[in-house]
């Protein structure tokens, strides 16, 4: 979903910085791109970069937890306990909300269920202009097809069901969304 954000950006001649975590896709040859591979990584990518933007826009699905130890070389079998330990990891959008300026935030909510209230929740928790509810559970939306369903919440209590369509209709849609956010800061 980012590539094709990045992608529907460039179209609409904007300047585009994507910040990407490991992913077997090619970046827009137009776009400036920083590659990261943990969620450490991505939040400093975006603190270093955020004060230069007019827009960020996240749609990186971030794991919310990592192993609390990691070994220097493979664990073998016959020493390796029953249970890995967990630590959160930085939550980048609660993150952001303490040092964005003029920037308008578009956050994803990637939900399996109760959709429309977890969207709401991060919506108010964490600060954005805009969140993108999907159901990743569907075998249609979501992760690893090039289709998507979404639900667009802004700030201002606004709610707008959009159908399934493919990723670069509505990453289209995301775009026009901030464009129209922008002009009226």
């Amino acid at each position: 979903m980012g590539y094709a954000i990045a992608d529907a950006a460039l179209a609409a001649n904007h300047k585009v910085m994507l910040i990407s975590g490991p992913i077997s896709l090619t970046a827009p040859k137009d776009a400036v791109s920083v590659n990261v591979e943990t969620a450490a990584e991505m939040l400093e990518a975006v603190k270093v970069n955020l004060g230069q933007s007019d827009a960020l826009i996240m749609a990186a699905a971030v794991a919310d937890w990592r192993p609390k130890r990691i070994a220097p070389q493979k664990i073998k079998k016959a020493h390796a306990e029953d249970c890995i330990e967990l630590e959160r990891t930085a939550d980048i959008l609660e993150h952001i909300r303490t040092i964005k300026d003029r920037q308008i935030i578009v956050g994803f909510a990637a939900e399996t269920e109760n959709l429309i209230a977890e969207a709401q929740r991060k919506l108010r928790d964490k600060g954005v202009d805009l969140i993108v509810a999907n159901d990743v559970s569907r075998v249609d939306a979501g992760f690893d097809v090039d289709t998507n369903r979404a639900t667009l919440l802004s700030a201002d209590g606004k709610s707008e069901d959009l159908p399934l369509m493919t990723k670069r209709d509505l990453a289209q849609r995301i775009v026009d969304w901030v464009c129209a956010k922008h002009s009226t800061y």
